[in-house]
């Protein structure tokens, strides 16, 4: 056991006291057993120190062999559960790879898919133009086929006259068109959609506003396709019905008309496939509107509705009861007389075939055609006859040359239209060249 000890002197000698405080300066003094030790102060602090460390060592060392499993089993836990949030973590980091792997081959098979479908369309569209093109254009103009006319030097020295409808507007007016206008027609969804675009779009980028606009471009070429068709049906149809509004006017039976020479082949009959689309529906009925424009055609090409003189019309004497030329009172005018110069070429009205050509008593030298569906034509007072009977002639075709044979006052053709055998009054197959026009 240790203690300090101080030696103090409370003398008044000043000498002693001075002895005492040195003393104490000096160093610490340990008794124990009767027995006591002087430390200095150093050795003194340091054996302090040296006890507090090996104190707090001990105390370490206990602690530490007493929580080392506990320590041990946090550290291994918070190891493990680090370890275990590095594997999520990369987890999650290979499903986001995955996934954007899995999104951009998405959404290049999508890419491709509708690329396929462009390139698809576009061959359909490629098709359809291929195949509007030998689509003949029912109008004069023109809307699908244009074709560049040939130059002046091309051109063939003497061209065939073709005779066109009567134009004498006193005596041959056109009558009022009768035939209804045709019900309009909706377009397509695809039409909709394109007129439904705003002509000001907004800039796309990328692949997608690639394919965008393709798909932008391919919508316009299949509007001017469809407006192309909605055209081509509506003239056909116009002119269709326009020829049989005058054929039955003119009490005509187009299937009455003999068919066309030089023709024949198996019959096979015309079938639209099941699975046709929109194009392919429209195009049918086109065809056969076209088929049945030939066939109505080739009854006109048989009915008189040409004029037989080229050029001006000089009517002196119509059709019905007139005053005989030679002063001998009424009389029954059985046709039509055009004043023409002598020579001037007399042209067939109609397909058909010379039943008569001669001298034919008060009509001097006359030529009469049968054209069919018991309709003939006489053409009188010629001074030439160029075709023999039994011929077939051609509309336009030169048939003689104006005279003043027979019973005439000077040269003019007699031309007659007759039905049965009966006389009828040649303007009204006249007027209905007028109202056919182009559909000639």
């Amino acid at each position: 056991m240790s203690s300090r000890h101080v030696s103090r002197s409370y003398r008044d000698d000043s000498g002693r006291q001075v002895q005492a405080a040195r003393t104490a300066r000096t160093g610490y003094t340990l008794a124990h057993a009767g027995r006591s030790f002087r430390l200095g102060p150093v050795t003194f602090w340091i054996a302090v120190g040296s006890f507090v460390v090996m104190a707090g060592w001990s105390l370490a060392t206990g602690t530490y062999f007493a929580f080392h499993d506990d320590v041990l089993k946090r550290l291994i836990a918070r190891q493990a559960e680090q370890q275990f949030a590095y594997e999520d973590r990369i987890a999650e980091l290979r499903s986001q790879v995955d996934r954007t792997a899995s999104r951009q081959l998405l959404d290049q098979e999508q890419f491709e898919q509708k690329l396929d479908q462009i390139l698809r369309r576009q061959a359909t569209l490629e098709s359809r133009a291929t195949t509007l093109t030998g689509v003949p254009d029912p109008t004069p103009t023109g809307s699908i086929r244009r074709q560049r006319p040939a130059p002046l030097s091309e051109l063939p020295a003497e061209q065939p006259i073709k005779p066109s409808p009567i134009n004498d507007t006193v005596i041959f007016a056109v009558p009022p068109d009768r035939e209804a206008r045709l019900e309009s027609r909706v377009p397509p969804p695809s039409v909709v959609r394109t007129a439904a675009i705003p002509s000001t779009k907004p800039s796309l980028a990328g692949i997608e506003g690639t394919i965008a606009r393709l798909q932008a471009s391919l919508d316009r070429v299949e509007a001017r396709q469809t407006a192309a068709l909605n055209s081509l049906e509506e003239n056909y149809d116009t002119k269709a019905k326009r020829m049989r509004g005058v054929l039955a006017d003119l009490g005509v039976n187009p299937g009455k008309a003999p068919p066309p020479a030089a023709t024949g082949g198996p019959f096979v009959p015309v079938r639209l496939p099941a699975n046709a689309g929109t194009f392919e529906r429209q195009l049918f009925r086109i065809q056969v509107a076209r088929t049945q424009i030939d066939r109505l055609t080739h009854t006109l090409g048989t009915v008189p509705v040409r004029k037989p003189i080229a050029g001006e019309i000089d009517l002196t004497s119509s059709f019905g009861v007139r005053s005989d030329p030679f002063g001998r009172g009424p009389a029954m005018h059985s046709g039509l007389d055009f004043r023409s110069a002598h020579g001037d070429p007399v042209r067939a009205t109609a397909n058909g075939r010379v039943v008569s050509a001669g001298w034919n008593g008060g009509y001097g030298k006359m030529v009469e055609i049968d054209h069919g569906n018991d309709i003939t034509t006489r053409y009188g007072h010629m001074s030439d006859i160029e075709v023999k009977v039994g011929q077939t002639v051609r509309v336009g075709q030169t048939i003689g040359r104006v005279g003043s044979t027979g019973r005439s006052t000077g040269p003019h053709l007699h031309y007659e239209t007759r039905i049965d055998g009966d006389a009828v009054d040649p303007q009204k197959f006249l007027r209905a060249g007028l109202r056919l026009g182009s559909a000639l």
